[in-house]
């Protein structure tokens, strides 16, 4: 089954806790290594502009692109998304 906007929105909530828990200012977040926390064997072809997509929507004044595939989407995007 393949993982919806929900999962990775979730996953995503949870890293973005767990940083601030820890008292970091930051995280850099890239989309391969949330697309595999949420999808154990994961199919890019399929999840990954799912998970740019969620990561994009994430974003609230402050964070910012680190690092943008071609095409926009791809396992290398990662936000730095301030906590």
């Amino acid at each position: 089954m393949q993982p919806t906007a929900w999962d990775f929105q979730n996953q995503l909530i949870a890293i973005l806790n767990t940083a601030r828990i820890s008292g970091k200012p930051y995280i850099d977040v890239e989309s391969g290594t949330l697309h595999r926390q949420v999808e154990e064997h994961p199919n890019p072809i399929y999840g990954m502009p799912v998970c740019c997509e969620v990561m994009r929507k994430m974003m609230r004044a402050g964070d910012s692109i680190v690092c943008e595939p071609p095409g926009g989407e791809g396992a290398t995007l990662m936000i730095r998304y301030l906590v």
